[in-house]
């Protein structure tokens, strides 16, 4: 991927600071059974509310399953389809809404989905490919069409694949691909002590 520069207040690692979503994928370079592997290997061990592992990854690799990766593709906004095409990899990402040890509520089912789906994206990124996590799809459809049960949430949909070369990027989202990166400022997401004070920065 070519790398696009951050501007942070304090030295972060190359990994964080280097992974971005982008979109234009090269439909003709598939993942390798071992990169995927590595890839819900890193989910696996993400954290979790007393280690329940609440999360739930349905994968979709188009050079084995092309029928179920057309399948999942069509529960994806119109929008995300455009490009989405050409991701050799499709993910839709599942939390558990009960604890399984008890059958309770498990109100951190999603927060350590999150860890798990963040966790694959940055092995993504060593890896050298590319993810990029959406909320537009149809969660309906999806349970429907890959028999999700009730307790399960869909999140999210994932694309993994490799960057398309730039000289071959697409007009048409290349914009999108060469927008600068940009955060909020330190104070407006994180406070010291009380709700609205801003951290300090002061190193």
């Amino acid at each position: 991927m070519f790398n696009k520069e951050i501007e942070t207040k304090a030295t972060i690692n190359e990994l964080i600071a280097s992974r971005w979503s982008g979109r234009a994928y090269d439909s003709e370079k598939m993942l390798s059974r071992e990169q995927i592997i590595s890839l819900v290997e890193a989910a696996r061990w993400a954290p979790s509310c007393f280690g329940d592992q609440p999360w739930r990854f349905i994968v979709f690799d188009k050079a084995t399953n092309q029928s179920g990766w057309e399948k999942a593709l069509a529960c994806l906004a119109e929008g995300n389809q455009s490009w989405a095409k050409d991701a050799p990899l499709l993910l839709i990402a599942c939390a558990d809404s009960v604890f399984s040890q008890n059958g309770k509520p498990n109100r951190w089912g999603q927060y350590d989905t999150g860890a798990a789906a963040l966790n694959l994206s940055l092995q993504a990124a060593a890896l050298g490919l590319m993810v990029h996590q959406m909320g537009g799809f149809d969660a309906d459809k999806t349970r429907s069409e890959f028999s999700i049960p009730e307790q399960y949430t869909p999140m999210a949909m994932m694309t993994v694949g490799y960057q398309l070369a730039e000289d071959s990027i697409p007009e048409d989202i290349k914009e999108r691909e060469y927008n600068a990166r940009a955060r909020n400022t330190l104070d407006e997401n994180f406070f010291e002590g009380e709700w609205g004070e801003p951290i300090s920065e002061k190193l």
